[in-house]
C-alpha cells in the first residue's frame, strides 16, 4: 500500500476574505529594523513615555487583591460609570448603560462593525486611514468604498460634497477616524452634522473612531476634537469608539471602549463574549485611576505633543523638496518626501541605509502614496537626530 504525501499550504486553506486582506505594510518595515539599536524607530503610533505611576500601581494593587477573574461582558460597573461621567463632561448626557468596555480600541472598532455589518454589506470609509478600520469589514465579507481627502497647501481637507454622494441608499456603514491617523485632520462640526443629517435621512450607521479626540491643537479651552457625541442622541444609529491607548500612555494596555444605544448593549455583549469574553478585571482598574486621576497627564501630553509638532515643522520645512504642514490633531506628520512615490521601499532603504524609521504612505491606502507618517510623540532630541539623518540621507 502507497502512501502519498500531501502538501499542506495553510495560506490556500484560508477563508478567501482573509486571503485578500492586505498585510500591514507598517509591520513590514519594523520588521526590517526592530532588534536594531542603531535605529530611530518613528513608524509605530506610540508615546515614548511610559504610562503614569498611579495608573500602573492601580493594576498592581488590583492584582494583589486578586482580581484575576471574568468580569461582566461589558465591563466592570466602576468603570463604566467612570467613561460615562467622563464622556457626559465633554460631550453631553451619557449613561453606563450605553458604555461596553472592550479588549483594546481596535477590539472595539472590530466588535462595533460586527454589530451592523454582514457579508454582502456596503461600507464607506474617508481614506486615508488606518489599515485596520478599512480591513474589518472586509473579514466580515462586506464591500468598501473610499472617499479620498485631499491634500493642498493648508493640509488635507474633506470633499464633502463627494462623502455625500458616496453615502447612497442601501449604504450599511460609514467609517470615520477624526483626528484622523494619519494625516492629523480634524471633521469639522458642520460636516459632521451634514453628514449625520444625511446618514439619519438614509439609516446609514456612523461608526466614529475618535481614539485621538484628546489629541487636538485648537488652543487653549478647547478640551478635545469635535465629536458626533456632541450631535448625536444617544439612541441613534451611532457608534463611538474610544481607547485609553493615545491619551493616557496605555498603548500595551489593550483597554478601549464603546459609546452605543442602550438597545444594542444586549447583543454587543454577546459579541464580546464570543470575541474576548471580557477586558481583564486588573487592567479595567488601571482605567479607573486613569479617568479618575489622570486628566492632568492628558493636558500636559498634549502640550507637549503639540510643541513636538511645530518643532518637527520647523526642522522638516528646512530640508530641500519636503512638503510638509502642521496638522490640527493627533501625534503624526504626514508628509511629501523625495522617493516616496513608492513609499514602501523608500521607507526599507530609510532603515537600512539611514536607520530611521518611519512608516510608508502606502500602508494607509493608495491615497497615501507620496508621503510617510513620522509620529512626533516623543523627546524633541530624538526629533533632532530623526531630522539629522534624513537631511544626512537626502543629501547623499
Amino acid at each position: 500500500m502507497s502512501v502519498h504525501s500531501v502538501t499542506f499550504d495553510g495560506a490556500a486553506l484560508a477563508r478567501e476574505a482573509v486571503r485578500a486582506l492586505r498585510p500591514s505594510q507598517i509591520r513590514e518595515v519594523a520588521n526590517a529594523g526592530l532588534g536594531r539599536p542603531d535605529v530611530l524607530p518613528f513608524w509605530f503610533g506610540e508615546s515614548d513615555r511610559v504610562t503614569p505611576a498611579f495608573i500602573r500601581e492601580a493594576a498592581s494593587a488590583a492584582l494583589a487583591d486578586g482580581a484575576t477573574f471574568y468580569s461582566h461582558n461589558l465591563g466592570i460597573a466602576p468603570l463604566r460609570d467612570e467613561i460615562a461621567g467622563y464622556a457626559s463632561a465633554l460631550h453631553g448626557p451619557t449613561t453606563a448603560a450605553q458604555v461596553a468596555v472592550t479588549s483594546a480600541g481596535v477590539s472595539a472598532l472590530m466588535l462595533a462593525t460586527q454589530l451592523v455589518v454582514g457579508a454582502g454589506d456596503r461600507v464607506v470609509a474617508v481614506t486615508p486611514l488606518w489599515p485596520n478600520l478599512v480591513e474589518i469589514p472586509k473579514i466580515l465579507g462586506a464591500e468598501v468604498q473610499t472617499v479620498p481627502l485631499g491634500y493642498g497647501p493648508d493640509g488635507w481637507a474633506l470633499d464633502l460634497d463627494r462623502l455625500l454622494a458616496a453615502l447612497t441608499p442601501g449604504t450599511r456603514l460609514l467609517l470615520l477616524n477624526s483626528p484622523n491617523n494619519p494625516t492629523g485632520w480634524v471633521m469639522r462640526r458642520e460636516d459632521q452634522q451634514a453628514v449625520l443629517d444625511h446618514c439619519r435621512r438614509l439609516g446609514i450607521w456612523i461608526l466614529a473612531d475618535e481614539v485621538y479626540e484628546r489629541l487636538y491643537y485648537a488652543g487653549e479651552g478647547t478640551a478635545c476634537a469635535p465629536s458626533f457625541l456632541d450631535i448625536a442622541r444617544r439612541d441613534e444609529r451611532v457608534l463611538c469608539v474610544n481607547s485609553f491607548s493615545k491619551a493616557w500612555l496605555m498603548t500595551g494596555w489593550r483597554l478601549g471602549w464603546i459609546v452605543a444605544p442602550e438597545a444594542m448593549m444586549g447583543e454587543l455583549a454577546k459579541l464580546v463574549e464570543y470575541n474576548t469574553s471580557c477586558a481583564p478585571a486588573f487592567v479595567q482598574q488601571a482605567g479607573v485611576a486613569a479617568l479618575r486621576d489622570g486628566e492632568p497627564v492628558v493636558r500636559s501630553l498634549v502640550g507637549s505633543l503639540r510643541e513636538s509638532r511645530d518643532h518637527l515643522v520647523r526642522a522638516l520645512s528646512a530640508l530641500p523638496r519636503v512638503q510638509v504642514s502642521a496638522p490640527p490633531g493627533a501625534m503624526y506628520l504626514f508628509f511629501r518626501l523625495p522617493g516616496a512615490e513608492h513609499s514602501l521601499d523608500l521607507c526599507k532603504r530609510l532603515v537600512s541605509e539611514a536607520g530611521l524609521g518611519l512608516a510608508p504612505g502606502s500602508a494607509f491606502g493608495p491615497e497615501g502614496e507620496g508621503f510617510v507618517r513620522w509620529c512626533y510623540a516623543c523627546d524633541p532630541a530624538r526629533l533632532d537626530e530623526g531630522v539629522r539623518r534624513l537631511a544626512a540621507w537626502l543629501g547623499a
